[in-house]
């Protein structure tokens, strides 16, 4: 793919977020369809690529009244939308189609027609791990994450930050879940889940989704919205088992993705104007900017702590209150990818001045599978 050859036109979340009880998954991804549909002025006559995770894109395709020429099914967890925005721009690069819908619908909290929770005893997961104790994510992000804090020297004071500031830039969010201030004591002092994971260094559990429309830059140019163009893309997968993971103080998922994804925009980390790195726990920002080559190793924590990625700050992180605070219904990445897009249209609650280039990091699973995707808004 050449940079900015394909653009995002369309992009919108679910009609309501948080706590949905009355619409099932499927309807999640239609609202959120509909939704991009209308921002991008487009129908489903318009749409020859659909893309999705939690349901089939069969299912999609069908329930929408879409004909396509390309569908992509992957599913590897949180980041799975990430991929999907690098296929798809793959894929209208080279002519397999025109415009891609991307949805995401999950209805986490209110489980209307939502998968069962659990692992299959036969996977490896459920052969070597579960039956250790190793059952939910907080239990899994636990094995890396107290061998990072040892060989880091970070604390549970660090953890707390992460989720402080990001609380902050939710409460310029009307749409956040959770908009009131938080200190480190109050982070520091909600009940422990699962060492060293306290309640607030955990992600909510909401309802919501969202979609994202894809098409060429030449098209672009004639819809309503100001197109927000793929500049860089990555992606890599490592291990489905956390204690399998190769150093439990890096991901080698994050370093290959995000270096694949610089190398295809050509930029340098001063370039970036803004960053959304997937928080289902207060950890992951930690990793994210260090993997991605934002801070050294053992300096995340003074970065977060000096508050160079709060409000004013300079390197603008998690604007829309993150998974910790702003909405995560299972699987964030499409969350991440929607702030990208509106801080780049200058259309987000908490607006960084001047942004030109974002980035929407992700997880999949517990370190299983990274996206990075790279965004600008100029031609």
């Amino acid at each position: 793919m050449n940079p900015k050859s394909v653009a995002v036109v369309g992009a919108a979340e679910t009609t309501q977020m948080g706590r949905i009880p009355d619409v099932s998954v499927i309807g999640l991804h239609a609202d959120a369809a509909l939704n991009a549909m209308a921002d991008a002025g487009l129908s489903a006559k318009d749409i020859d690529g659909v893309a999705c995770a939690g349901i089939s894109p069969v299912e999609l395709a069908h329930y929408m009244g879409i004909t396509p020429t390309y569908a992509d099914g992957t599913m590897v967890g949180g980041c799975s939308f990430m991929l999907h925005v690098r296929h798809a721009a793959a894929a209208i690069s080279n002519g397999l189609c025109n415009t891609v819908l991307i949805t995401h619908g999950e209805s986490g909290r209110s489980r209307v027609g939502a998968a069962p929770f659990g692992r299959s005893p036969a996977s490896l997961m459920g052969q070597f791990e579960m039956p250790f104790g190793v059952t939910s994510p907080p239990t899994m992000f636990t094995v890396p994450v107290l061998r990072y804090l040892k060989e880091r020297g970070y604390t549970e004071e660090d953890l707390a930050w992460v989720a402080v500031i990001q609380r902050e830039w939710a409460a310029l969010n009307p749409r956040a879940s959770m908009k009131d201030p938080i200190t480190v004591d109050d982070v520091l002092n909600s009940p422990m889940i699962a060492w060293p994971f306290r309640l607030l260094m955990c992600c909510l559990v909401t309802d919501g989704g969202g979609a994202l429309i894809l098409t060429s830059a030449d098209r672009a140019k004639d819809m309503p919205q100001r197109p927000v163009y793929i500049l860089g893309t990555g992606e890599s997968v490592e291990t489905p088992m956390v204690s399998q993971m190769e150093d439990f103080t890096t991901s080698k998922a994050f370093r290959v993705s995000g270096k694949k994804a610089f190398t295809e925009a050509g930029i340098s980390h001063s370039d970036v104007d803004h960053l959304m790195i997937y928080d289902a726990f207060a950890h992951l920002p930690l990793y994210g900017l260090e993997d991605l080559g934002f801070c050294e190793r053992g300096e995340a924590a003074e970065f977060i702590r000096n508050r160079n990625t709060a409000i004013g700050g300079k390197l603008p992180l998690n604007t829309n209150g993150g998974g910790l605070s702003y909405m995560h219904s299972g699987m964030y990445g499409m969350y991440a990818l929607q702030e990208s897009v509106r801080q780049l249209r200058g259309t987000a609650e908490a607006q960084v001045d001047g942004a030109k280039i974002s980035i929407a990091h992700g997880v999949g699973g517990m370190f299983a599978a990274s996206g990075t995707i790279i965004m600008t808004n100029e031609k």
